[in-house]
């Protein structure tokens, strides 16, 4: 465990696109440490698993903490995990309400706070929010309203972030996925799916790890929100 080793930090790291960008950290000889409800302990010593519900102050806490006494640092965060419920706004039921802020609303403030305070010890960091492109082009027969208030808010948060801790050595950003092929997706509907974009297909977990990496070497890009895609928020087609 080298002290000089950078360290970035994953939330809903179990699978799909969580699991494709912690693969990608590593690659580049980041040490990660990763958080969802069930995360099972990984064969690289470098992949430290923090199971636990991230809307838990307490799990948000142990995150950072077990960062900082392996490693002595953050370097980055990232902010993936996420609930999707689609139904009609009028048929959302408060206990919907209550999961759906607890993991994209109160994680994302929990681990971020905790993340922050040891990057301004640092002067420097990176934080990473994986929103939706739907909060700019909504899609017509895709009743989605609790994904766009939560997403909505961290891709608002992500600029004012931004801003406020710009001179102190903090970048904010996030990435905007389309439709992407993770196993959410029943292989039956992906056709469909991938018609729902201008480019004629879904995106894949590497497509929007690369553009994590993308933002994690764009020293001078802060407060910024990359939409990967296929072109869904340019217009409709």
């Amino acid at each position: 465990m080298s002290k000089d080793q950078k360290v970035a930090i994953v939330t809903g790291a179990s699978q799909g696109l969580g699991a494709g960008i912690v693969e990608s950290y590593r690659k580049r000889g980041f040490a990660v440490i990763a958080n969802s409800r069930n995360l099972k302990p990984s064969s690289d010593a470098d992949v430290v698993a923090v199971p636990g519900d991230i809307g838990n102050r307490d799990v948000a806490k142990q995150l950072v903490e077990t960062a900082i006494s392996r490693y002595g640092r953050v370097d980055t965060l990232i902010n993936n995990a996420g609930i999707f419920i689609a139904k009609p706004f009028t048929q959302y039921t408060v206990e919907d309400m209550d999961r759906v802020f607890r993991t994209n609303l109160h994680g994302f403030f929990h681990v971020t706070q905790f993340a922050l305070e040891q990057m301004l010890k640092q002067e420097r960091g990176h934080i990473v929010q994986i929103t939706t492109t739907l909060v700019r082009q909504a899609i017509a027969g895709l009743d989605v309203g609790l994904t766009m208030l939560t997403k909505g808010g961290l891709e608002a948060v992500t600029r004012g972030l931004a801003i406020e801790y710009a001179k102190q050595g903090i970048r904010v950003n996030a990435v905007a996925p389309g439709i992407i092929n993770t196993p959410m997706h029943d292989p039956q509907a992906h056709d469909f799916l991938g018609g729902m974009h201008p480019m004629g297909r879904m995106g894949e977990i590497a497509d929007i790890a690369k553009a994590v990496m993308y933002l994690e070497e764009a020293d001078f890009v802060t407060g910024e929100t990359l939409n990967v895609d296929g072109g869904q928020q340019a217009g409709r087609w």
